[in-house]
């Protein structure tokens, strides 16, 4: 059986190889494909220092990539403006320090969330975490990796109860 936490690997890692690759479609096309065999494997050209992920997802019970799509449609949702945040811990990740990065999604979540009241910390959280990750893969993709956001969800009980409360990774936004 798979944990949570390598189910979140694997979901994160999707997330990523469809934000580094350079057809933006691959990943999101996926959801709307028939489920033919091969999607629950992430294929496609090599990054530049990167592999594309061909690790064997048959023991999951859903489709990373369609997972992976769902969690990039929710950080499409977050529409804070990174360039005008001014946050000590968001500033020291631009910088590099990325061991920062959960703190820094902490703070922007708290920021954004007094701006949109209306919606729960769990979903601010993986709304803005995504939308970080998509910032920080223009702002400093050699430093990106998808430890970072994976050890911010795997770190964050609360995010990973609202994720199982809702049926676990594969029926996140259904």
């Amino acid at each position: 059986m798979v944990t949570f936490e390598e189910q979140t690997e694997r979901v994160v890692n999707a997330l990523f190889w469809d934000l580094l690759s350079e057809d933006e479609s691959d990943c999101r096309s996926l959801e709307t494909d028939s489920g033919g065999p091969g999607l629950a494997r992430l294929q496609g050209p090599s990054l530049p220092g990167r592999q594309a992920s061909t690790e064997d997802n048959s023991d999951i019970p859903f489709d990373v990539a369609v997972v992976a799509s769902r969690l990039r449609r929710i950080g499409d949702q977050c529409n804070m403006d990174f360039e005008r945040v001014c946050s000590e811990a968001f500033s020291e990740v631009l910088r590099g320090e990325m061991e920062k990065f959960g703190a820094a999604v902490d703070s922007l979540v708290k920021s954004w969330s007094d701006q949109n009241p209306e919606l729960v910390y769990e979903r601010a959280f993986l709304s803005v975490s995504v939308k970080l990750l998509m910032h920080l893969a223009k702002k400093v993709p050699g430093m990106l990796h998808p430890r970072y956001l994976t050890g911010a969800i795997n770190g964050n009980s609360q995010v990973r109860n609202y994720i199982e409360a809702h049926g676990g990774w594969e029926n996140l936004d259904n």
